[in-house]
């Protein structure tokens, strides 16, 4: 199991962060399966202010690349992808060739749980701006 942990701001506006979790409350039953069919086993999403951190745990061989190839081919997800992006801005210093780790991979800050996962953390690009692609991952050191 691999865990990463995305960030990506939202607009700061309350109404328009209410739709975004009442959306997200709600998730299409095609974006469930193609989150699950691309190995992305567990995903949690949490919000202090607008800025959202999601928190996924996928399986050794998950790859952003393929997840952003099999979006690409799914009419649902470009369409649910585009209803969201009105809710979504970037980091500021998010850029295509950036991404944000917080410790390296295999060694985080804290692990009260007693195991070891590899973590990563990455900027969460928008998958259909084609400015922007899938989250690079950091090199290892």
């Amino acid at each position: 199991m691999i865990r990463y942990c995305l960030a990506l701001d939202l607009k700061d506006d309350p109404k328009l962060i209410a739709e975004y979790e009442n959306h997200h409350r709600n998730v299409w039953p095609e974006i469930q399966k193609s989150i699950r069919d691309s190995g992305i086993q567990k995903m949690e999403i949490y919000r202090t202010g607008n800025r959202l951190f999601m928190i996924m745990e996928t399986v050794d061989s998950f790859s952003f690349e393929q997840k952003a190839q099999s979006d690409a081919a799914n009419l649902t997800v470009q369409e649910w992808e585009l209803q969201m992006w009105k809710f979504q801005q970037a980091l500021p210093l998010a850029r295509l060739s950036d991404a944000y780790r917080c410790g390296n991979p295999g060694d985080p800050v804290a692990n009260l749980a007693g195991h070891r996962t590899q973590v990563a953390a990455v900027l969460w690009a928008h998958p259909v701006s084609p400015e922007l692609s899938a989250p690079v991952l950091p090199e290892a050191e």
